[in-house]
């Protein structure tokens, strides 16, 4: 697959999706993003705005398989792995699969589960396996995690552990539809015998993987490897922030970077497309100091601040 039929699949999915969920252009590909540049991707907004369609919806459009994972204070981490059961006729214990077992996996409300739960999802997403009474298990490919959370503002949250937050590509959030979009859902409830809009996958699992191995092609300059560094480098000498981006963040930066490249159809990656996808990708992973919270300083701000004093390369 060529970089023209990656950006002409990708806008079939999107057009799919947007058939479905009545939510902004941009937030649908940075959803996208996260398959393209196989990493995950945490939703946050408040209850009601389409998070949990727009991962059901985007696993459908894909051909791919679909889990979703209700998270609880009582959720166990066996319950995202699974475990062992007896057998009685084979007289041993037999594996069961979790969940966790699905090609897109919607972890729902993560941050109402306990720190302990949370992390068992730090092995999936980082190694793409997970380990049960001591065995190791291969996960399906592709492999994509889509959590949601509330504002951990409202009751009954639990923070993400700053490790896991880290291991997501992007960070990005629905929003309220304007006016004519929520006049739009109401115009669909209207039918009662048709609860939400259905959709036809697009692609199948082979295709998504050969999509996946198109932003291996795409070309970076070496002013934009270094223009993407100094960005990444500048969080962490911002007085504000306590910790900056991550190396680890610095590679999904480079990735989420060739992926838009590929939404937009070129070869090569912009400065337009790292500013593109700078806040979604880094801003989440940044720890601002307590001065900076107390005076309630955005980390979007922040990026926004280092995109602004960080030379912008020429590229040809």
């Amino acid at each position: 697959m060529d970089i023209a039929d990656a950006t002409a699949e990708c806008e079939r999915v999107l057009e799919a999706v947007e058939g479905a969920v009545i939510a902004d252009r941009a937030v649908l590909e940075t959803v996208l993003l996260g398959t393209l540049a196989r990493g995950h991707v945490l939703l946050e907004d408040v209850p009601g705005t389409g998070k949990t369609l727009t991962a059901r919806s985007l696993a459908r459009a894909l051909g791919l398989s679909f889990s979703r994972i209700q998270f609880t204070p009582d959720l166990l981490p066996s319950d995202i792995t699974g475990t062992h059961v007896f057998d009685e006729r084979d007289r041993g214990f037999e594996f069961n699969e979790g969940p966790i077992f699905a090609n897109v996996v919607l972890a729902d409300e993560i941050n109402r589960a306990p720190p302990k739960t949370q992390s068992a999802l730090l092995e999936a997403m980082e190694e793409r396996q997970v380990t049960a009474d001591g065995e190791t298990r291969a996960l399906p490919e592709p492999f994509l995690v889509i959590a949601t959370q509330n504002p951990v503002e409202q009751d009954g949250t639990f923070p993400l552990p700053e490790a896991q937050v880290d291991r997501f590509l992007a960070k990005t959030s629905l929003g309220y539809p304007d006016a004519a979009g929520e006049r739009e859902l109401l115009a669909r409830r209207a039918d009662r015998t048709r609860r939400s809009p259905t959709i036809e996958p697009v692609l199948s699992t082979d295709r998504v993987e050969a999509l996946q191995g198109v932003p291996e092609t795409v070309r970076v300059e070496e002013d934009l490897l270094t223009y993407m560094v100094e960005l990444c480098r500048a969080t962490r000498e911002d007085r504000r922030v306590s910790v900056g981006v991550s190396p680890r963040g610095t590679q999904r930066l480079f990735e989420a970077a060739r992926a838009r490249a590929v939404l937009a159809g070129r070869e090569y990656v912009t400065p337009d497309a790292v500013k593109t996808v700078a806040r979604p990708v880094l801003a989440h992973r940044l720890v601002l100091t307590p001065d900076a919270r107390v005076d309630d300083v955005s980390k979007g701000a922040v990026i926004e601040r280092v995109l602004e004093s960080v030379p912008v390369p020429t590229v040809d």
